[in-house]
């Protein structure tokens, strides 16, 4: 056991989901005063002390993405020169994950940047959840630990889907064939894949499906949804191919841009995400959308990682 004590902050990005991880630990949010002056520069307060303790510092990678990583870079640089013995950067969805190589001439790989930054500002260990590339953990030179939302997922399809055991869990492009595959295989179902062709970033020309479908629950499985336009004709071509029902399950809903829209007039029966990022405003517009709470699984990975403990049983199970 630690001979300090959990210190937890948050940041403005996703406060709901820091107060449910700190409920879940039995702990009150730590007295932090983040706050913007007139020229829009941030300011940080830390209202208590953090000398020798161990701080976890809860921060999304969404929204106002630029206004809420500087938040976190300098609550992590306030702990550090308070004095605190060790901070950790719990970030459920890890800004610029996306922008992880070099896939054209001059571009900038924005995630090992963000990783540099993270590091300078002191922060010595960090949390996260299903990047989009698992190499990110590479990137840095202090330990990351990367949880999965898979087991939270197969527990909502076992829970909430009625007649799962006519599944087929679909993944939406190539790249999500493994998470897909490994989902498909703890519950025993069939697996599908669509190969998409794009002519441009964020849009999606041509969709083939590999896989039979027919007359089957089509379950669409995949890491990341943005504006959904992959998503949205995904389930098309799902019903074109016979599948009854389509619903999709990701690991971060962003839903930015014609999201919502695209939703309300896709065939998907229910858009299921995860609360690493806020949805209040969207579900108001949007029925179809439903949340999986993953504060408990967050919550767990830091008590054990307080208490010097293995985090790896998060990674197939989901804490009680």
């Amino acid at each position: 056991m630690a001979d300090n004590s959990i210190k937890i902050f948050t940041g403005n990005s996703h406060p709901e989901l820091a107060k449910l991880v700190a409920r879940r630990i039995g702990l009150e949010l730590g007295k932090v005063n983040v706050l913007k002056y007139s020229n829009q520069e941030t300011s940080v307060t830390i209202g208590e002390s953090v000398r020798d303790e161990d701080v976890f510092i809860i921060q999304s990678g969404c929204g106002e993405i630029n206004d809420n990583l500087m938040e976190l870079l300098i609550m992590i640089n306030a702990c550090k020169t308070a004095s605190a013995r060790r901070i950790t950067a719990v970030i459920p969805c890890f800004p610029y994950a996306r922008q992880d190589k070099k896939d054209k001439s001059r571009a900038p790989i924005t995630a090992k940047l963000t990783a540099n930054m993270l590091t300078v500002a002191g922060a010595d260990h960090v949390i996260t959840m299903d990047l989009h590339a698992s190499q990110i953990q590479g990137f840095f030179n202090i330990p990351v630990d990367n949880l999965y939302c898979e087991p939270s997922m197969i527990k909502y399809i076992r829970t909430c889907i009625p007649e799962w055991t006519n599944a087929i869990i679909v993944s939406p492009d190539a790249g999500g064939a493994k998470r897909a595959t490994s989902i498909a295989d703890r519950l025993n179902l069939d697996f599908a894949l669509i190969h998409k062709e794009r002519k441009k970033a964020n849009e999606v020309s041509r969709m083939v499906l590999v896989g039979d479908v027919r007359g089957k629950i089509a379950i669409l499985v995949d890491d990341m949804a943005d504006t959904c336009g992959t998503l949205g004709l995904a389930a098309k071509t799902l019903v074109e191919n016979g599948a009854e029902k389509v619903y999709a399950i990701v690991a971060h809903g962003i839903l930015s841009g014609k999201a919502i829209k695209v939703i309300n007039e896709s065939v998907i029966e229910k858009m299921v995400v995860t609360n690493t990022i806020p949805h209040d405003e969207k579900m108001s517009i949007c029925p179809k959308i439903d949340i999986i709470d993953i504060s408990a699984t967050l919550g767990e990975a830091i008590r054990r990682t307080h208490n010097g403990e293995s985090v790896s049983y998060l990674f197939s199970n989901v804490p009680e």
